[in-house]
């Protein structure tokens, strides 16, 4: 009770004893909460400014003309929660900048010009929660990329250039619940990329180029609620790739993709909706791209037709088979006759003979 009792007047002499924001703030900064909180928003700063106070938790750096971040460039910042570097120039970012912010939560670099993360990228985020590295320039996500990410919880990768992902770079992502990898270059989904995301929720895929997707691919996702594929270059999908989501309830979305509409794809679509676990949500919305005849007709417009004109094909030609195979017979059986009638005529005359 008495350590309570003197918590109000320490923290009344603690915030007495600090100079005035005026006095110690960044110029081009404004500092408020007894420094906790600095914008540096469009102060045109070139590099990261050296006299931030070292109690700051949450630093906005965004919108200036930051190039590169060096390493040590927060090593004063240890107690940093929230750093905002959007919308710089950023291109680089050497290893170990990040290892002195063992309590930051979120972390922003979105839209700046990163086109790789080295594998030291993520040293001491080990407490991050969510990172965000939408527009930028990634082209590829190596299994280092993510290495000490043990904590996040959301990841947004959207609006770069991504056309490869190894496997396991997701590895340590345990974790993670949210991830964005929409509007990239991703053409193909195989086995083990979403290998460790067990808790994973939300994956959004829309608008890539991916044309296929190996069976198990989503099987360890044990945990999703939405998964988009809309915007893709899907033509066609296996019944097993998505049988193999074993989640409680999971929405899947897979309007504008090139759909190749035949009695084939119409039937697996019947069969997930069958499924109670699994929710097309946009089914109605799906549009046929092939046959050239069928472009722009919805799946539901033509799915009964579709399967009636195949059936009726395969009616005609087991009809056809059929009374080919009857006929083949009937001549065969004629044919036994006629010659079966013709030896026993030879073979009476040679009796005859025989006798005579």
């Amino acid at each position: 009770m008495l350590y309570f009792w003197f918590l109000p007047l320490l923290t009344v002499v603690h915030s007495k004893s600090l100079p005035s924001s005026g006095s110690l703030c960044e110029k081009g900064c404004d500092c408020q909460g007894e420094f906790k909180f600095v914008n540096c928003s469009n102060a045109l700063f070139s590099h990261i400014p050296s006299n931030v106070f070292p109690f700051t938790e949450h630093l906005d750096l965004s919108q200036n003309q930051l190039t590169d971040l060096p390493t040590g460039a927060f090593r004063a910042l240890r107690r940093l929660r929230v750093l905002l570097l959007n919308d710089n120039n950023i291109s680089a970012v050497a290893t170990g900048t990040f290892s002195p912010l063992e309590s930051l939560l979120r972390l922003d670099l979105s839209r700046n010009h990163i086109s790789y993360l080295r594998e030291g990228f993520s040293m001491g985020l080990g407490s991050l929660k969510e990172l965000l590295l939408g527009e930028n320039r990634l082209r590829s996500l190596d299994h280092g990329s993510f290495l000490h990410l043990d904590s996040l919880l959301r990841l947004n990768l959207s609006g770069n250039a991504i056309g490869i992902i190894k496997v396991r770079a997701f590895g340590h992502m345990t974790l993670l619940r949210q991830l964005h990898l929409e509007d990239n270059k991703l053409s193909s989904l195989g086995n083990g990329v979403f290998s460790m995301l067990k808790s994973l929720e939300v994956l959004n895929l829309q608008g890539n180029r991916i044309n296929s997707t190996e069976v198990g691919v989503f099987t360890p996702l044990t945990s999703l609620a939405l998964l988009n594929l809309a915007h893709n270059h899907l033509s066609t999908i296996r019944f097993k790739t998505f049988l193999s989501i074993h989640t409680y309830s999971t929405h899947i979305l897979l309007a504008d993709n090139p759909w190749s509409c035949d009695c084939d794809l119409q039937r697996v679509f019947r069969k997930l909706r069958s499924i109670q676990r699994l929710f097309l949500d946009d089914y109605y919305n799906l549009s046929c791209r092939e046959p050239p005849e069928l472009q722009g007709y919805r799946l539901t417009e033509v799915d009964a037709e579709l399967c009636i004109a195949e059936t009726v094909t395969v009616l005609i030609i087991t009809v056809t088979v059929l009374i080919t195979v009857v006929a083949a017979i009937v001549m065969a059986e004629k044919t036994r006759k006629k010659r079966t009638g013709k030896q026993w005529c030879e073979d009476t005359n040679v009796a005859y003979q025989y006798q005579s």
